[in-house]
């Protein structure tokens, strides 16, 4: 091997500054930008916006307002009936469809069964589940009963 080396080392020395050149040239060469259109971009100052973007921008909003079940007329709470928002994951979207179920007590709630709540929970749509993962049965009770105490201690502070 040695004497391989000591024939043909000129030849390795020349193929090695070859492939350095030419690893340089490439990584080099790769790395330069050239700009050569003149058409303007989107983004540049004064330019118009594009075409594509109009319809989007001129359209009306895709998202529309939660509506309560069909053929239930949402109600407003008159002045009789319970904060149903004080408990604890009903939200005033929520209290309003219960409204509109005709469901405006906390000691209504509290005297739900399995099939009633079965039956309110069908009606929520996406709030599907809300009803026992929160204990809103379990919430109404204390607090038809005005137990803000216990509650407090269950459930936290009401806020």
């Amino acid at each position: 091997m040695n004497e391989l080396l000591q024939t043909y080392w000129p030849l390795i020395v020349a193929a090695l500054v070859v492939g350095i050149a030419i690893a340089w040239y490439v990584f080099h060469a790769s790395r330069r930008t050239r700009v050569t259109g003149t058409s303007r971009d989107v983004l540049d100052e004064g330019a118009a916006p594009a075409e594509r973007n109009r319809a989007l921008i001129d359209s009306a909003p895709a998202a529309t307002p939660m509506e309560p079940p069909a053929g239930v007329a949402p109600t407003a709470p008159s002045a009789g009936t319970d904060d149903l928002t004080r408990i604890k994951g009903l939200g005033p979207k929520l209290a309003a469809t219960l409204h509109g179920l005709g469901v405006t007590s906390f000691a209504q709630i509290a005297s739900w069964d399995e099939n009633e709540i079965d039956r309110i929970d069908a009606e929520l749509g996406r709030f599907q589940g809300r009803i026992r993962r929160d204990d809103w049965v379990g919430q109404a009770k204390f607090l038809a009963q005005g137990d803000d105490t216990g509650f407090a201690e269950r459930y936290g502070k009401l806020s």
